[in-house]
């Protein structure tokens, strides 16, 4: 099978706007992205609708292409850039450009997805610990994923599912086994043509998120599990948290 990586990066982010450009370590957010990816893959390409972060992916040696400005979502925009250069793919890896901690074992955990026919998507979730603490959990800008025994996505929230009747929020993480979706899809490409055509749907509007377009519509979502650990980048305090953690891996 063939794969290619597009990483969705716009400009007008609401919560932080030029997030791609932000320093992470001395590099752009965006560099750091790509570096990670191009180790599991070798065709790798960020989709954006700024001619500055464009240049800035010319300008350390990757690949990108320019897309419209009014995608309602990086899938849309991954969709638009597959058109563009993704021919002949059959599985389109689409990461976000905020995720620079994403490892190649993760990416090829999600590629292994694949090696059952009946995938059409797959992403990746890592549980919680005990260690991350109540506040991780109840973070609604880190959305918990619902698991079926036979590793289907359910149910994908931003807040703490699923609740534990008769526990006390404080001992939720040493009840139950909760799971942290972490930012990285696969699609087969006559899936991810498919979803890109579906309108947004009542959860979908509600919660802010997209997959749950596709569960609404009957899409099952392969899920991988991984357990290395993230910061995706939302907010500048996400930004302060990942550079701790970047000097902590040093």
């Amino acid at each position: 099978m063939k794969f290619i990586a597009i990483i969705p990066a716009r400009y007008a982010s609401t919560r932080f706007p030029a997030k791609p450009l932000a320093m992470l370590g001395g590099r752009p957010v965006i560099q750091r992205v790509y570096e990670q990816v191009s180790k599991a893959l070798d065709n790798v390409v960020v989709a954006t609708d700024n001619e500055q972060i464009l240049q800035t992916v010319l300008s350390f040696g990757g690949k990108a292409v320019m897309t419209r400005e009014d995608h309602k979502s990086g899938t849309d925009r991954c969709f638009e850039a597959y058109e563009r250069v993704g021919e002949g793919c059959d599985v389109v890896i689409n990461v976000q450009g905020d995720e620079p901690f994403i490892q190649p074992e993760q990416i090829r955990t999600l590629m292994a997805c694949f090696d059952d026919p009946q995938t059409q998507i797959a992403t990746l979730v890592k549980p919680f610990t005990e260690a991350d603490g109540l506040e991780a959990l109840q973070n609604p800008n880190s959305p918990k994923v619902v698991v079926s025994d036979d590793g289907r996505a359910l149910y994908f929230s931003r807040s703490v599912i699923p609740f534990l009747r008769g526990v006390g929020p404080e001992q939720w993480l040493s009840k139950h086994t909760f799971y942290k979706h972490i930012g990285l899809y696969a699609y087969r490409a006559d899936a991810l043509r498919e979803i890109t055509r579906l309108p947004q749907s009542t959860l979908e509007k509600a919660e802010s998120l997209e997959q749950l377009r596709w569960l609404d519509n009957g899409y099952v979502i392969r899920v991988g599990q991984t357990q290395v650990e993230t910061i995706g980048i939302d907010t500048p305090a996400d930004l302060a948290r990942a550079e701790k953690f970047l000097k902590m891996r040093q």
